[in-house]
């Protein structure tokens, strides 16, 4: 895999290739990690990331605390907190914290508190709090692994998005967004994309890279690394 274009790949394993490639990575894990952050940002959060729970198996390296402490970093140099994502949906936030518990020890380890946690259940997620100007990790199998592999392989960036409606996006907005921050991103850093399926089992998660990807060949992108 070059880093000169557009591509589609699958799972954490595809994640961290295209990490290696240096290209910049798109997690698309619309049920519900992706869709979760993406309803996050309309709410007013200050940036996203995502980080594998505490019992994944993935075959790949991941680094969950690595991940809390950049994201906790973010929150103290803007004097905000953090909220955590985590899993399972129908359950108590005792058992959320436990999954999430390397990625709140990075973020405790950076000096950053910790405002709430609550469980990953999609676009409906940002109407359980405050989100405004909080720093917002997503804790999960599928889209967290896959994001957690693709910073630990190196990737430049790691962005997420989706094709599910959210608060404020409609129809096709939600994949847009995430085309344009794909585009932004890798004219920043002079790399091609890499558009990611976070589980290869899902269909929904394949279909809806393939279209995010081809809105980023919309967005003129291929042009723009043709000059």
């Amino acid at each position: 895999m070059s880093n000169s274009g557009v591509f589609l790949t699958v799972n954490a394993s595809g994640a961290v290739q295209a990490a290696e490639a240096k290209n910049v990575v798109v997690v698309v894990d619309v049920i519900d990690m992706s869709t979760t952050l993406e309803a996050a940002l309309d709410a007013g959060a200050l940036r996203v990331f995502g980080a594998s729970p505490d019992s994944s198996r993935a075959p790949v390296r991941l680094s969950p605390e690595t991940i809390g402490e950049m994201a906790g970093k973010v929150a103290k140099d803007n004097d905000t907190g953090v909220v955590i994502i985590s899993e399972p949906r129908v359950g108590t936030d005792e058992e959320r914290r436990a999954r999430a518990g390397r990625t709140i020890q990075g973020v405790v380890a950076a000096g950053a508190r910790i405002d709430a946690v609550y469980p990953n259940i999609g676009a409906e997620t940002a109407k359980l709090g405050d989100f405004s100007g909080r720093v917002v990790i997503a804790v999960t199998d599928t889209g967290g692994v896959a994001y957690d592999a693709a910073i630990t392989a190196g990737a430049p960036e790691v962005i997420t998005g989706t094709v599910a409606r959210t608060m404020h996006k409609r129809g096709t907005e939600p994949a847009r967004a995430a085309a344009k921050r794909a585009v932004a991103a890798a004219a920043q850093t002079g790399t091609g994309i890499s558009v990611v399926a976070a589980s290869a089992n899902s269909l929904e998660d394949i279909l809806a890279a393939e279209y995010i990807m081809r809105l980023i060949i919309e967005e003129g992108f291929t042009a723009l690394r043709k000059k």
